[in-house]
């Protein structure tokens, strides 16, 4: 059973000094790939720094709309240049956040419409970040256009229907621990009902700890609980959800050989 883990964090100061031993460890649960995934100059640069040092590992670089003031003429170029390195396999996280409103909202639109364009440019799919802003995220996305590459909506939290939404769009939709919870009926529901073909996992660690270790730190191996919740949704094996989902990011990633 080999599992992807299409967006993880072990880039951030959490992970500081024992990358290594959650790799191997992600490899015992059976998680053979992982995608780092940026939001700043920093975390793209840890991002790109452990795709480089570990084989299993990719990047994926971009400005995450809690950081989308910075996104100037300069971090333009850097994502145009850098994203064209052989192991960076998508742009994100970008997209918009209302929550928090870190950025003006103006400035928010601006820079993800920027960064969709740039994915296109560079011929790999973008992973979305969406919170209190999904309707908002959804007309950005059907006005920019997908296009071939495709497109993921990161660690979803909607409706089934909703979900179906994007899909129509040519996006993935991926889930992450929180299809785990309890209380996350809709996320069920999505997970159950949409095309095998359209779905991936992912830990978005050391966030959204999955059950059984939800409350404790998150990471990348525990894509398995994912998966296995996903299977128990569908009710079907977890070999045949991992194989599908590991299908899909190989796909989606262009990393099928």
């Amino acid at each position: 059973m080999e599992i992807f883990d299409t967006h993880t964090h072990l880039n951030t100061i959490e992970f500081e000094g024992r990358v290594k031993e959650e790799i191997s460890k992600a490899q015992s649960f059976g998680v053979t790939k992982i995608n780092n995934v940026g939001s700043n100059y920093q975390l793209n640069d840890a991002a790109l720094l452990l795709a480089d040092k570990f084989e299993s590992a990719y990047a994926t670089i971009g400005w995450h709309p809690d950081d989308a003031a910075e996104f100037d003429t300069a971090a333009e170029e850097y994502l145009l240049t850098k994203g064209r390195s052989k192991k960076v396999i998508a742009v994100g996280e970008i997209g918009l956040d209302y929550h928090w409103m870190v950025s003006p909202k103006e400035v928010q639109e601006r820079v993800f419409r920027r960064q969709i364009q740039i994915s296109k440019e560079l011929g790999i799919p973008f992973q979305v970040h969406t919170r209190d802003a999904l309707s908002d995220t959804y007309e950005i996305i059907k006005s920019e256009g997908v296009r071939t590459a495709g497109a993921i909506m990161h660690s979803f939290s909607g409706t089934a229907e909703e979900a179906l939404k994007f899909v129509e769009l040519g996006m993935n939709i991926s889930f992450s621990g929180v299809v785990t919870f309890k209380k996350a009926l809709d996320v069920q529901e999505a997970a159950r009902l949409l095309p095998l073909d359209k779905i991936l996992v992912e830990t978005d660690a050391p966030y959204l700890t999955p059950t059984p270790y939800r409350g404790k730190e998150n990471t990348p191996g525990y894509t398995k609980y994912v998966v296995e919740k996903i299977a128990d949704l569908r009710g079907i094996s977890m070999e045949e959800v991992a194989e599908a989902t590991n299908e899909n990011a190989l796909k989606i990633f262009d990393l099928k050989k």
